[in-house]
């Protein structure tokens, strides 16, 4: 044998002895054949109903957080609303990781590639907990002075900086357990995740309402509640993710700064990443300007978010669970399939919105006063921005499903354009104008909402029409 030769041989075999065991479970080659091969509207249901359930009864519950803040006083809720707009701005960071991150998993779990599995998820893991600790670390010391940076208005300051830095604590958690709610995504394991959802549930809303009811305490003791229950969510995280050699298991070893696996992951995630921060920072811009109409208005527009994510985030439910179908079926180049999965996301979806925000339309005023408490002018304001931001859920049905495809397709620049549109072109300039050029006053806030939204989802159709055209160009014909 020529040195060459052996030189080669040796570095091969360098290569396999580096490569982590991996083994896939039964039940994993099971839901991979059913993605695969499976009727598609079972395949959706199958998956996306467990996340929509997710969505809509984490959503009910930050509901009810909002209507206990509401009982400590009606500053308490535009505190709330306002310093979890700005939460979500670096949560993005973690949450579009997941996203972006999550999607090449699903790829290359259809592809048949597990030890590209394992090493994503491994590597995925580590890098959500180095950027949370990072954030942690150059935010929490200076806390008021940020908050002042974001455009927090004094009062509210007073009132939630101390909320705020045990947010930030909450924050490295919530990177960490959103890693894990995309690993089992991927994997098809959505049963789990909402299992799981109702054990954090049960454990926030009862320390809550220890907290605040019993206990007396003020929003600081809200935000531990959220603290500890992601605390357990992430001890759930650990034990299901110290797997061995299982495909989607954590392993030390697996972790690696390998081009071929983090590239993919890194930039599409950095789409989803910028279109998140920049969404969240558009809807913290949209309560500054509306603290024109006073601090109330803040709140009630936070409830008015909260009411109306109730119709509108069982969607995402539907799109997260479809995006990880479309990314297996097309890492298997079962391309039909990808249309037949977003087809039956879509008609879902418009059919779930419309539902769910017409059953809030006709209770709306019941619902309001759980809110207000006996502050009547609150309860106007209210009802005044959640009627017409209710509105929207039709039109976000159709743009959830769309993101979907989009996210599956990995073409998540075109889902950066479409989320920079909806906020940046369709949102604050048109609030600003309602604001300035008509005589509206504080119905532009509801009316701006529902404006945006609207218009996100027509972009979204158009969007779709071009990628659907050039997908059955370039794979069906």
């Amino acid at each position: 044998m020529s040195t060459a030769t052996a030189t080669a041989a040796q570095a091969a075999g360098v290569r396999q002895s580096a490569e982590p065991e991996v083994k896939l479970s039964e039940r994993d080659r099971l839901y991979r054949e059913e993605s695969l091969n499976d009727t598609m509207w079972k395949v959706v249901l199958r998956i996306g109903t467990p996340l929509a359930l997710y969505h809509l009864l984490t959503q009910v519950f930050s509901v009810v957080d909002t209507m206990i803040a509401s009982q400590i006083s009606a500053e308490s809720v535009s505190a709330v609303s306002f310093l979890t707009q700005i939460n979500q701005i670096l949560s993005a960071v973690g949450g579009g990781l997941a996203v972006g991150a999550g999607i090449q998993i699903s790829t290359a779990y259809g592809k048949g590639d597990y030890v590209m599995v394992k090493r994503r998820v491994s590597t995925l893991y580590a890098m959500a907990l180095a950027i949370g600790l990072f954030m942690l670390a150059c935010i929490l010391p200076f806390t008021r002075q940020f908050l002042h940076f974001a455009g927090t208005p004094d009062s509210l300051i007073s009132i939630g900086s101390s909320y705020f830095a045990v947010q930030m604590f909450s924050m490295v958690f919530v990177f960490m357990n959103n890693v894990y709610i995309a690993v089992e995504r991927a994997r098809g394991n959505s049963g789990r995740i909402m299992a799981l959802n109702m054990v954090v549930i049960a454990v926030k809303t009862s320390l809550t309402v220890l907290f605040v009811y019993v206990l007396k305490g003020d929003l600081v003791m809200v935000a531990a509640a959220t603290l500890i229950s992601q605390a357990v969510l992430f001890g759930f995280a650990v034990k299901y993710s110290i797997a061995g050699e299982d495909a989607f298991g954590f392993s030390a070893h697996a972790i690696t700064r390998d081009r071929e696996v983090c590239s993919p992951m890194i930039t599409k995630s950095v789409p989803v990443v910028t279109e998140r921060a920049l969404f969240a920072f558009g809807k913290s811009v949209v309560n500054s300007m509306s603290t024109i109409y006073g601090d109330l208005m803040v709140g009630a527009l936070g409830v008015s978010n909260n009411l109306s994510g109730i119709a509108t985030l069982p969607q995402n439910g539907y799109q997260e669970g479809t995006a990880s179908i479309i990314g297996q079926n097309f890492g298997a180049g079962k391309y039909k399939r990808v249309l037949q999965a977003f087809y039956a996301s879509m008609i879902i979806n418009v059919l779930l919105g419309g539902t769910l925000s017409g059953i809030e339309l006709l209770n709306l005023n019941v619902i309001s006063n759980l809110f207000a408490k006996d502050n009547v002018e609150f309860h106007r304001l209210i009802l005044l921005t959640a009627r017409a931001d209710l509105l929207s859920a039709f039109p976000l049905g159709i743009n959830a499903s769309v993101l979907a495809l989009l996210y599956g397709l990995g073409k998540n620049k075109i889902t950066l354009v479409l989320n920079v549109l909806r906020v940046f072109v369709f949102r604050i300039p048109v609030f600003w104008a309602l604001q300035h050029l008509t005589t509206l006053g504080e119905r532009s806030v509801g009316i701006v909402m529902a404006i945006s939204n609207t218009s996100a989802g027509v972009m979204a159709i158009i969007a779709a029409f071009f990628v659907i055209r050039d997908f059955k160009k370039n794979y069906l014909n």
